[in-house]
């Protein structure tokens, strides 16, 4: 064979061997070590030539309009101290491999911001001077950003910084076009700690701190290391005080604003294409091994052509799958008779996401068994509607959805108990067949507002502008040898999403039927779509 290496090529090896790391060499740095960057001086030099401007287009973004209100009810909360919200890192998904970046939520509903350009950005809110003219008008913070700036073709960033650097990346949002989009002033990132510890201290007029601590710990780090400093060594007292920071930012998205509620109807609309391409790919894989990837696969394609992607990993559970609540490896096979629960929702590029479930049976026909079992749930799921009027609790919505399944179990003979017996809470024998909560709130995080205390949620009245699912079922396992054989093995959860308005509530996913005869004729319009193709 040819030795394609000339004595040039081995003379130019043996000079990187020359200048290759030692045993010393941190272990973070290794990951380099697969592959050989350009680094001579030269090589510097002409990277820095012959390159035309690709400076991205940066237009105000939509939730901009929305902001200002966002944030003056955050500074309003808590006057006089120093709110700081990361958008958080990169998370490793295996060695120098990361998934796909996505802001903390509390950093996306007050900037508005949802690309995945902004990892490590951090929104500081900034106590204005009591005695200025704003705070005489009522103002109590100002806004600052802080962001990497672009690693642009004018910098040697462009080609050594894998996570920024846009020779990698492609062009990206600095601190001009963050600032054009969302109207906030920016800074750069590395002026970050000098900001967090201006004026901070404990005597009269001083600042206070807190963060959001999950969102990056080094951020979280920082801010620690500035209130040590500054007489705010408490980590229990400063940990309680974050705490109120996020629960403030939960509460605050249980209603949603006019261009949130545009944004769901969005996701709703986009995943009832992904349930169509679903629909229309299930003739073709039946029986067939991994069945249930391939239709995962149908709903997916379509989040990220229509979306950011995935409000959550997609669920398509067939059989005796369909039981397990939260089946996520999706690698059954699709068989004819069986029962085919899927729950799935797209997140668009705002990130709000839809959470919609639907059972099918795989042949395009309910048995006379099916119906039955899948009535009581859609029966279910009406009753739990008809509960949520303004000034009704989760709690209501709740016990509507449970007394139905109660019923129904009880007639089935299932439930072998008086049903009043088993709805008390000293009972709860029907929760064999129905463990887990019908209703949440949705927004940007798909079990939305998780931080809210249980007076403001569970216990609080629906109010128009909130969002959320109904979501009974009933999961009957393969073995649970309580129920007759003919329904060992067969889920079903039926899932829309609801606003709440002035009126009543709204099923916002009105169009994606859930009726057995519109489940049926939905079923072969898909397939015969299908066929067409």
């Amino acid at each position: 064979m040819t030795d394609v290496l000339t004595e040039k090529d081995r003379e130019y090896e043996e000079q990187e061997q020359a200048q290759a790391p030692g045993d010393d060499q941190p272990l973070e740095e290794r990951v380099n070590n697969r592959s050989l960057r350009p680094n001579s001086d030269v090589f510097a030099e002409f990277m820095k030539t012959g390159w035309d401007n690709q400076e991205p287009d940066a237009q105000p973004l939509e939730s901009s309009k929305y902001i200002g209100e966002r944030l003056a009810k955050l500074g309003a909360r808590f006057p006089g101290e120093r709110l700081v919200i990361p958008a958080g890192q990169p998370k490793v998904r295996n060695n120098d491999c990361d998934y796909m970046f996505r802001p903390d939520t509390s950093f996306a509903y007050y900037t508005g911001l949802g690309e995945d350009y902004e990892a490590g950005a951090v929104l500081v809110l900034n106590p204005i001077d009591p005695d200025s003219e704003e705070a005489q008008a009522g103002k109590t913070h100002t806004a600052e950003l802080f962001v990497a700036p672009r690693a642009d073709n004018s910098t040697t960033d462009y080609y050594r910084d894998a996570h920024y650097g846009e020779y990698w990346v492609g062009p990206r949002a600095g601190l001009k076009e963050l600032q054009a989009m969302t109207g906030l002033e920016t800074h750069d990132i590395a002026q970050l700690a000098d900001a967090l510890g201006k004026d901070v201290g404990t005597e009269s007029g001083a600042v206070r701190v807190r963060v959001i601590a999950d969102a990056d710990p080094q951020v979280t780090a920082l801010v620690d290391d500035v209130r040590r400093a500054n007489g705010f060594s408490d980590p229990d007292r400063n940990a309680a005080d974050d705490a109120k920071l996020h629960e403030f930012s939960s509460e605050a998205r249980m209603i949603k604003d006019s261009y949130e509620i545009g944004e769901m109807r969005k996701a709703i609309a986009a995943t009832k294409d992904g349930f169509d391409r679903i629909l229309t790919r299930l003739p073709q894989v039946i029986d067939k091994p991994r069945s249930e990837r391939m239709l995962e696969g149908a709903f997916n394609s379509n989040a990220r052509e229509e979306g950011n992607g995935l409000g959550y990993d997609t669920i398509i559970a067939s059989g005796e799958h369909a039981p397990i609540l939260h089946w996520m490896r999706n690698t059954g096979v699709v068989r004819q008779g069986d029962m085919l629960l899927i729950d799935a929702g797209v997140e668009v590029t705002s990130l709000y996401t839809a959470d919609i479930t639907r059972t099918f049976p795989v042949g395009g026909k309910f048995t006379d068994l099916q119906k039955r079992l899948y009535q009581a749930v859609l029966d279910s799921q009406q009753a739990g509607f008809e509960a949520a009027k303004p000034g009704a609790t989760y709690s209501d919505i709740h016990h509507a959805c449970m007394r139905v399944i109660a019923e129904r179990l009880h007639e089935w003979g299932i439930l072998k108990v008086d049903v009043e017996e088993s709805l008390s809470p000293d009972g709860q024998q029907h929760r064999r067949w129905l463990a887990c909560g019908v209703a949440h709130h949705l927004g940007l995080d798909v079990h939305d507002c998780a931080q809210a205390r249980y007076e403001s949620y569970q216990g609080a009245a629906i109010t128009p502008g909130m969002i959320f699912t109904i979501e009974p079922g009933l999961y009957f396992a393969k073995n649970d040898l309580l129920l007759p054989p003919e329904m060992r093995g067969i889920g079903i959860r039926i899932e829309d999403d609801v606003l709440m308005t002035e009126h009543g509530p709204e099923w916002l996913s009105a169009g994606i039927p859930k009726q057995i005869d519109e489940v049926e004729a939905w079923m072969a319009e898909r397939a015969a779509a299908g066929s067409a193709d």
